[in-house]
C-alpha cells in the first residue's frame, strides 16, 4: 500500500473543494491543489524506499519520444523564492515536469526536484521506467488547472494541494503491444515541500487519479 499522506479532514476538504470548482479553468499547463498532514505513518511502517524519479535519467529524449518542449520555469514565477507562494509554484512545476517525463522519457530534471527518500513520488511516476525501457510514451496533452491550496504541516515546511486534469491522449497498452485512447483524467495531489540548499524539494507526495471520479 502506498503511503497515505492526507488526513481524513484534509482529504474531505480536497474533495469538497474540487466539487465546488466545477469545470477546469484556463491557465498555464500546470496548477496546484489542496493539502493535508503528510506526516501520517505508512500502514506498513518503516522507512520509505528511496525514489529514483521513476527510472534512469536521460539527458535527451530518445528518438521514439515526441519532441515536446520542457516546462518553462519562467511560467512558475516565484518557485525559487523561500515563501509559501514559492512552495506552491515549485510543486506545480514538479507536477508539470512529471507529466512531461511521461511524454518524453526525460527524468533528469524530475530527479532534481524530489528528495531521494520521497515517499509517494514513485506512485505518481511508477510508469516511467517501463515507458523508458520500451521507448514508448504518452502522446502530447494539456494540463488544465482546477485548484490549489496551501496547508499547515507537522512534518514538512509546507503542504501544497493541487487539483488538475489532463486532456485525452494516447498511451501504450499494458503489454506495450499497441496504443490505447485515454480519456480526460483527473488528479488530486498533495506535496510535502521543504526548502533545501536554496530550492524547494518534494519530500513526500500523495496522489489519486481517475476518470470522472468526482462527478
Amino acid at each position: 500500500m502506498h503511503r497515505r499522506l492526507l488526513s481524513a479532514a484534509a482529504t474531505s476538504a480536497l474533495l469538497l473543494g474540487l466539487a465546488a470548482c466545477g469545470e477546469p479553468t484556463d491557465g498555464p499547463v500546470t496548477t496546484a491543489p489542496p493539502s493535508i498532514d503528510i506526516g501520517t505513518p505508512s500502514d506498513g511502517g518503516g522507512d520509505a524506499e528511496p525514489s529514483d524519479g521513476g527510472g534512469e535519467p536521460t539527458d535527451q529524449p530518445r528518438a521514439e519520444a515526441p519532441d515536446i518542449p520542457a516546462p518553462d520555469p519562467a511560467n512558475f514565477a516565484g518557485m525559487d523564492e523561500h515563501t509559501p507562494e514559492g512552495a506552491e509554484q515549485a510543486f506545480r512545476y514538479y507536477i508539470a515536469v512529471s507529466m512531461w517525463a511521461h511524454q518524453t522519457g526525460v527524468t533528469d530534471e524530475l530527479a532534481k526536484l524530489q528528495a531521494p527518500t520521497c515517499s509517494g513520488c514513485d506512485d505518481l511516476n511508477q510508469d516511467l521506467a517501463d515507458l523508458h525501457e520500451h521507448g514508448q510514451y504518452w502522446s502530447e496533452f494539456t494540463i488544465n488547472n482546477v485548484d490549489t491550496t496551501l496547508h499547515q504541516s507537522t512534518k514538512y515546511e509546507h503542504e501544497v494541494g493541487y487539483f488538475f486534469s489532463i486532456t485525452p491522449h494516447t498511451r501504450p497498452d499494458e503489454d506495450f503491444t499497441g496504443r490505447i485512447e485515454a480519456p480526460q483524467i483527473e488528479y488530486i495531489t498533495v506535496g510535502g515541500m521543504d526548502w533545501v540548499d536554496g530550492q524547494w524539494i518534494v519530500g513526500g507526495l500523495d496522489a489519486e487519479w481517475g476518470t470522472n471520479k468526482h462527478a
